[in-house]
């Protein structure tokens, strides 16, 4: 199993986002004078400073309401852990979790898009609306193939997944591939569960232990450091 997280898996999810905004917000009134300003509601770096911790606040609640959907995961059997990152590495990974059939890892990542845009894949690439933003999985990707490496289990398949809150993912689930890593999927948070449910169901109660123990050994919790 994973390591224990005090509260379930709604507290530890989005924890590094959250205390972001926190700390965003605290360095932009740090001195009596921006504290002054603050409460008289002007100051340009305080209303900038308040922008950006809106956005990690936002990233936070979205990376929770991920966390509530893939509790219904863990009910099946499903191993999970939220804002984890590699012990040698630095990037966040916003959940990971390991199949009942120990065969499947699944490194997802969570996002809140602008909520008046659709997502689609356009000429191979992840668009929002307008915005091209395929960078996002292949960040993922990469984040996928770290972990699969430091697993270092041959015959273990990790999947990177992005799944976006607000933004209507057309079709629900979109594919796209990504060059040295095969498949990224793309969900909207109503695809994300029965799509991981389809994974083969034949339960191996050892092998997943296995597999859980090693990426529960990979994986340090994550801090945000700025």
């Amino acid at each position: 199993m994973g390591r224990p997280r005090a509260g379930g898996p709604v507290s530890a999810a989005g924890r590094s986002a959250a205390a972001e905004a926190v700390a965003i917000r605290a360095r932009a009134r740090k001195g009596l004078w921006r504290r002054v300003l603050a409460w008289l509601g002007v100051g340009s770096a305080v209303r900038r400073a308040d922008a950006r911790a809106a956005l990690w606040a936002h990233g936070a609640a979205g990376e929770e309401a991920t966390a509530r959907l893939l509790a219904q995961l863990e009910a099946q059997g499903w191993r999970v852990w939220h804002d984890m990152r590699l012990h040698n590495r630095r990037f966040n990974l916003d959940h990971v979790l390991v199949s009942p059939c120990g065969t499947r890892v699944v490194v997802l990542d969570t996002k809140a898009w602008r909520r008046t845009w659709s997502t689609t894949v356009v000429a191979g690439r992840v668009h929002c609306g307008p915005e091209d933003r395929h960078e996002q999985i292949v960040k993922v990707g990469g984040y996928a193939a770290a972990v699969s490496t430091a697993i270092g289990m041959g015959d273990v398949v990790v999947w990177p997944v992005l799944v976006i809150h607000g933004s209507t993912v057309a079709g629900g689930h979109l594919e796209t591939h990504l060059p040295g890593v095969g498949v990224a999927y793309v969900l909207d948070p109503a695809w994300l569960v029965p799509t991981l449910s389809a994974v083969p169901q034949v339960r191996h109660q050892l092998r997943a232990d296995v597999l859980a123990a090693r990426v529960d050994k990979v994986l340090r919790p994550y801090v945000q450091t700025s």
